[in-house]
């Protein structure tokens, strides 16, 4: 922020500061009034009928975002949850007093406005203002929408003035919104049952991430917060809950990039008698119905626009399925690449510009081109089946190739969107696998997951749904920082 565009605050600061005093001194403090509200923004709009201008009394609120003077009236603007509404404030019918008092507000103060509806000659429907009433001063002035606000970090450090002066942030993040609403009554819909589970956990189980570490004062023990909710959902299984969902926050201690936030919402979904297949209609229907009835494209079809390619990606076609191991033959121009040595891997993988750590073993060398130079054009709706068993140890092994799992990743817009496994329900097998993972530190398996495994869980299908990601690819985001509310931040001066 240039000192010019800092003094000018400053002074508009001291105003708009002295003007609430002058309020106080005259008995008036905004800050204490109240305003019952008839319809919002939207519904107001609707509400008014053609040819009957004066016909349809309503009470509006919010915050004042345009000002245009006409002497003895005013057209004003103000902001609600729906969007905004024309106000008509005309000295003859408030009074002088009033009025005089109306032409002190400042842009950002929000009131509350009573009056009826009617079309101006330009056809913009319009509350006719009867009376007024400020309920809160605004005591700093808005950033300017072009000047004052188009430092990246100050929108999501201050989201609150992204929300009032960016009409396609409040558009983005009301999407999220709905999106999320739609999800819980589709799975409701089908008799999947909602639940919450812990946040803070003895041992971080449900998928290889760094987690974060907190102290509980009382017990004196160190607890996780949680890096995904599967071993908890899973016990639900063996405890009778056929069909279970949670919509929750999940905490990686890991690094910042345009797809992942340390702490991200996920949807993880767990269907008894089911397996990965069953999955995977579960997710085709609930993504076209939600393209469908929230996203709703003006063509009527299935198909949104993929902002970082340009391309349209139809949910209403067909959705590709294709092996893991086919998709890695076929970029590395070798069909024999798992056949191939770890010494051939690593060069076969610079050879397509990777860098390798030697350190790493040959599923994450191959892993690492499957998520570099794979993955990044899978921009149809695919689900990438059979992957290999060491990359998820709680998925059942693929009865004719016990190499691969019963497992899909949902790649769309070229990021992984939905995985989902047939669940691994022996526990021998389960512990085998904790094990292997876990090499010496035996101590982070989860014992008491295995011990409800022991009591029985039904064969099942499992899935989880990235929330972030999936309003990044619904909304044409740049950033999964745009679709979240308050991102994580380095502290910093506001």
């Amino acid at each position: 922020m240039s000192d010019l565009h800092s003094d000018i605050s400053h002074d508009q600061n001291a105003v708009r500061r002295q003007k609430l005093a002058e309020m106080r001194a005259a008995g008036v403090d905004p800050f204490r009034a109240s305003f019952t509200t008839t319809h919002f923004s939207a519904e107001a709009l609707k509400a008014h009928v053609d040819g009957q201008d004066n016909a349809v009394s309503v009470a509006v609120a919010g915050r004042l975002v345009t000002i245009r003077d006409m002497g003895k009236s005013q057209f004003v603007k103000i902001l609600d949850q729906q969007g905004q509404i024309q106000l008509y404030v005309k000295k003859d019918v408030i009074g002088d007093d009033a009025y005089a008092a109306f032409k002190k507000l400042d842009l950002g103060d929000i009131l509350g406005a009573k009056g009826t509806l009617f079309k101006t000659k330009t056809g913009e429907v319009t509350v006719r203002v009867e009376s007024y009433t400020l309920v809160a001063k605004a005591l700093r002035p808005l950033p300017e929408k072009w000047h004052g606000l188009s430092d990246a970090e100050q929108v999501y450090r201050q989201r609150y003035l992204d929300l009032i002066v960016n009409a396609e942030s409040r558009a983005r993040l009301m999407l999220r919104s709905r999106v999320v609403s739609h999800i819980r009554r589709f799975l409701e819909a089908q008799q999947f049952i909602e639940v919450e589970t812990p946040v803070l956990e003895n041992t971080a189980g449900g998928a290889a991430a760094r987690p974060f570490v907190t102290h509980h004062n009382a017990l004196n023990v160190d607890f996780f917060l949680r890096i995904a909710t599967e071993l908890r959902l899973k016990r639900l299984l063996v405890g009778g809950f056929d069909r279970v969902f949670e919509i929750g926050r999940i905490f990686r201690n890991e690094g910042v990039s345009r797809k992942h936030n340390p702490e991200f919402t996920m949807l993880e979904v767990y269907q008894a008698y089911s397996d990965h297949r069953g999955m995977m209609t579960l997710i085709k229907d609930m993504l076209t119905t939600l393209i469908r009835e929230v996203v709703r494209p003006a063509d009527g079809s299935l198909k949104i626009k993929h902002a970082a390619s340009g391309q349209e990606i139809d949910f209403g076609g067909e959705w590709r399925e294709v092996n893991y191991k086919d998709l890695i033959c076929t970029a590395t121009g070798d069909p024999e690449w798992f056949a191939r040595s770890k010494a051939e891997k690593i060069a076969g993988a610079e050879k397509l510009g990777l860098s390798i750590h030697p350190a790493w073993e040959e599923f994450e060398i191959t892993n690492e081109i499957f998520s570099k130079k794979i993955e990044p054009t899978l921009i149809q709706p695919t689900f990438v089946l059979k992957l290999p068993k060491e990359l998820c140890p709680l998925a059942k092994l693929n009865a004719e190739d016990p190499t691969v799992l019963d497992v899909f990743e949902l790649t769309i817009g070229g990021m992984e969107v939905a995985p989902a496994y047939s669940e691994q329900n022996d526990p021998d097998v389960q512990r085998t696998m904790f094990e292997s993972q876990a090499g010496e530190e035996k101590q982070n398996i989860d014992q008491d997951f295995l011990l409800a495994l022991e009591h029985g869980m039904p064969p099942a299908g499992g899935m989880g749904v990235g929330i972030d990601r999936l309003c990044i690819l619904l909304t044409g985001a740049e950033s999964i920082r745009d679709v979240i509310l308050f991102p994580q931040l380095r502290p910093g001066a506001v």
